[in-house]
């Protein structure tokens, strides 16, 4: 049977050397003159609307549409340069375990993530594994990453002309926001150990599966294996 395997970015595949953080605070200070914008915004497994519109009702602005606009825009060109930093990585057994993945017969490979569209491949392209992530769905088709799984699978149903159902897919993150987003539409959930959250705080998630890192590849491809 056919399986959908859906991978959040920062955190889980890899670390952007803190690249999108920067490239925020500059979009930011930019338009609103105000530095270091976003300082105490909790940004791990939200979307990047989402902390756009947080970090301008923290000071007081309307997050209209042509704001919204703006930061993004200039979020992406400061992303397209801050991404090039010597702080950044693949999390542990990233290469491994996706080219293991993606050579199972029937397995699929995707994103899901709260990144822009743009945003994610800027932060995958130094790494050479955009390839390996033909599709997915972004912060940029919903701000609400709950919403973001539907859209993943119909995406993938337009492009192999294969339907999967939610309970034959498996949501890969780093945080508490991808078992939420995941759980309710009965999607296999795993966590990783490898972004802001503990081991121990990730085996109160509700994650169907808790790993310290995606060098247990063992594991995890049994547990998907064993999806029924």
């Amino acid at each position: 049977m056919s399986k959908l395997i859906l991978f959040d970015i920062d955190g889980t595949l890899i670390s952007s050397g803190g690249a999108g953080t920067r490239a925020l605070n500059k979009s930011f200070n930019e338009i609103f003159s105000i530095p270091d914008g976003f300082k105490g915004v909790r940004m791990a497994g939200k979307t990047d609307i989402e902390i756009m519109k947080e970090g301008m009702f923290r000071h007081n602005i309307n997050p209209e549409d042509k704001l919204v606009k703006k930061m993004v825009n200039g979020y992406i060109y400061h992303l397209g340069k801050e991404i090039n930093n010597n702080g950044r990585h693949l999390k542990p057994g990233i290469k491994e375990i996706i080219n293991k993945l993606k050579n199972v017969d029937g397995f699929y490979l995707g994103l899901l993530t709260g990144n822009l569209e743009k945003g994610a491949r800027l932060k995958l392209e130094p790494f050479g594994i955009n390839p390996y992530f033909p599709f997915g769905a972004f912060g940029s088709d919903d701000e609400n990453r709950n919403r973001l799984l539907p859209i993943a699978l119909k995406k993938f149903s337009d492009i192999y002309k294969i339907s999967i159902m939610p309970e034959d897919t498996v949501v890969i993150g780093d945080t508490p926001r991808d078992v939420a987003c995941s759980k309710p539409f009965g999607a296999f959930s795993v966590v990783v150990a490898t972004g802001p959250y503990s081991f121990e705080k990730l085996q109160n998630s509700g994650a169907d599966l808790v790993l310290k890192d995606l060098r247990d590849q063992k594991r995890l491809i049994d547990s998907i294996n064993n999806i029924s």
